[in-house]
């Protein structure tokens, strides 16, 4: 029997709606990062994109454990010499784009610059609020806080 190899016209693609309401980060991550990829389908194929959209809703209520909010920091740089700015996860959270910390965090657990992880990266979207304009392709629900019981535990509510 021949190895199978997944096509990228023939991948069925679906979206799913998540729903990041008191939901652990990394947990989360996780599970949308394999999403992406395509790793929970059995046509599942590395160098192919199998995956699927993903949308995420209330990431300004997304938690994390532990002292993360005030401890884990995220380093930029604006190029000018000197110019390297530190942001703590709680304040990108109370901030203006709470859905950034999603964002980052799915980003590092999908492969490492590649126009693939790019492209897979591409299908994520992120509100922070309950809102979002993908009701037209009618996205399925996937509760995240019920896969596993621990999905949902965490330090306080950032």
């Amino acid at each position: 029997m021949a190895t199978y190899s997944a096509r990228p016209n023939e991948v069925p693609r679906k979206w799913c709606l998540i729903d990041a309401d008191g939901v652990v980060l990394g947990r989360l991550a996780t599970i949308v990062a394999t999403r992406l990829r395509g790793k929970h389908k059995p046509q599942y194929t590395p160098h192919i994109d199998c995956g699927d959209h993903v949308v995420i809703i209330n990431a300004e209520k997304v938690r994390m454990t532990g002292r993360k909010a005030v401890q884990k920091v995220y380093f930029k740089h604006t190029g000018h010499p000197g110019g390297i700015k530190e942001h703590v996860a709680g304040q990108i959270i109370g901030g203006r784009f709470p859905q950034r910390v999603i964002e980052k965090a799915v980003e590092r657990m999908m492969p490492k610059e590649s126009p693939l992880a790019r492209t897979q990266l591409g299908h994520l979207r992120v509100y922070a609020g309950t809102k979002h304009p993908h009701e037209a392709q009618s996205p399925e629900l996937l509760d995240v806080a019920k896969l596993n019981p621990k999905n949902r535990r965490g330090g306080k509510k950032t």
